[in-house]
């Protein structure tokens, strides 16, 4: 029996790699992940039309430029403040703050420097102004089940395989 195409409303199911221009690998997934073509899952730089009409064993490898993947670097989402006026909690790298806007909105910003007394917040995606490189092998193309049509309509638009 030849193997399905990845095509609308098919399940398919992928491991990749994403590595940045010098080579580091930046997120791989050795477990398949799957998805509905087509549905609700937002792949990142536009996978999801790149492997249109592979087929299982098919390897395809591609370049995500910032705006094809997690936008340009905005210099306005970066603040550095005085280490004394950050509660004690956030003055770890990597933690979590979270802050409102004026208008309500809460956003996720990250510590991602603490240098001389100076803490450094970003609440731009990590991967934000990089190109990356991804590479994607398909592990299983096939019609879905009802519980995964079901579990694809639940899904946020903006979902994403990658985190």
């Amino acid at each position: 029996m030849p193997s399905e195409v990845v095509s609308p409303g098919k399940l398919v199911a992928l491991t990749y790699r994403i590595t940045d221009e010098g080579g580091s690998v930046l997120e791989h997934n050795d477990l398949p992940v799957s998805y509905i073509q087509g549905g609700q899952v937002e792949l990142v730089g536009g996978m999801d039309r790149r492997i249109e009409g592979c087929r299982v064993g098919d390897e395809v490898e591609f370049r995500v430029t910032p705006d094809q993947g997690f936008g340009l670097h905005d210099p306005s989402l970066t603040f550095t403040d005085d280490i004394d006026n950050v509660p004690p909690e956030f003055r770890v790298l990597g933690a979590e703050v979270p802050m409102q806007s004026d208008s309500g909105e809460v956003r996720s910003f990250f510590v991602t420097r603490i240098e001389n007394g100076h803490l450094t917040v970003d609440g731009n995606h990590p991967l934000a102004g990089k190109t990356l490189s991804v590479w994607v092998k398909i592990t299983e193309v096939r019609e879905p089940t009802r519980d995964e049509l079901a579990e694809d309509r639940r899904l946020s638009p903006t979902a994403g395989v990658t985190h």
